[in-house]
């Protein structure tokens, strides 16, 4: 599914949009193309014929910003890059509790990794790293609003783009 990066008037960020919602907001004269994406439309509207890419508003919105990324699986694989965090794989990712949490380990970004499931199911199991003599590629943490942007952008394929207008 394409997505669209919505930016506010004065090109910072502001979210990420699914494809019809970006030609909603160009259609209705909400929203300026910054960039298009190599996906033709079916038809044309105007003078766009491609999927929006970058999105940027033409009147300022008020908005607040979120001090943390909240938790989530999703949140947790994408800092990991869908990499697993003991070998490197990049197939069948899943969560890992570094702690299990059938031994008291909390659903946090301190205590989860993306792990594949080889790691996870037959070599790990559960157990602590330490108990089942696996090494953490990188230490597990919280990451920032910027950091975690930043990734999303360069998986969307837009942070060079981005980078150029002042964005990040």
């Amino acid at each position: 599914m394409e997505r669209t990066v919505v930016l506010n008037a004065d090109y910072t960020f502001l979210g990420i949009v699914n494809w019809k919602k970006a030609v909603k907001l160009y259609v209705n004269k909400k929203a300026e193309v910054l960039k298009e994406s190599d996906r033709p439309l079916r038809a044309s509207i105007d003078t766009i014929r491609k999927v929006p890419l970058v999105m940027r508003l033409v009147y300022m919105v008020d908005h607040i910003y979120r001090n943390k990324v909240p938790y989530s699986k999703k949140n947790v694989l994408v800092r990991d890059r869908h990499t697993c965090q003991y070998c490197g794989s990049k197939n069948d990712i899943t969560l890992d509790h570094i702690l299990p949490s059938s031994r008291g380990g909390k659903s946090t970004f301190l205590n989860c990794v993306a792990s594949c499931k080889t790691c996870n199911i037959e070599k790990k199991r559960d157990r602590t790293p330490e108990e089942a003599g696996m090494t953490l590629r990188k230490q597990p943490h919280e990451p920032t609003i910027v950091e975690f942007l930043a990734i999303k952008m360069k998986s969307l394929g837009v942070h060079n783009f981005l980078k150029d207008v002042g964005v990040f």
